[in-house]
């Protein structure tokens, strides 16, 4: 990061980064101390936490959600510059993300995600 931005202003940084995949952490940590904006690649992806009766599932339960529907209201409890760019070719995902649009994790169901993995 710090040699594009000796080049160029850095807008945003795009990672893998989900529940299971938090390589990238250090990558989000320093666009939230320098307020660059990050966009996670591949978010939904849940693995074992998303198993029937695993907390994934279990939360989204809770909230009459599926459970690819809990990452774009966990992901922007992780940081403020967190912003998400659904994508799909197909209308029934598409209506799925803007109903998850709506969802909101209480700071425990939070804490319970982040801890899953």
């Amino acid at each position: 990061m710090e040699q594009a931005r000796a080049v160029a202003e850095v807008a945003t940084a795009q990672n893998r980064y989900n529940l299971t995949d938090r390589g990238s952490a250090d990558v989000l940590e320093y666009c939230t101390r320098h307020g660059i904006g990050f966009i996670p690649w591949a978010p939904v992806a849940a693995g074992e936490p998303d198993r029937t009766g695993g907390p994934v599932d279990r939360i989204a339960t809770t909230h009459h959600a599926a459970p690819s529907q809990m990452a774009p209201p966990w992901l922007p409890a992780r940081s403020q510059v967190v912003r998400r760019i659904p994508g799909t070719s197909k209308v029934a995902h598409l209506e799925e993300n803007l109903a998850a649009a709506t969802l909101r994790l209480s700071d425990a169901e939070s804490d319970e995600l982040t801890a899953a993995a």
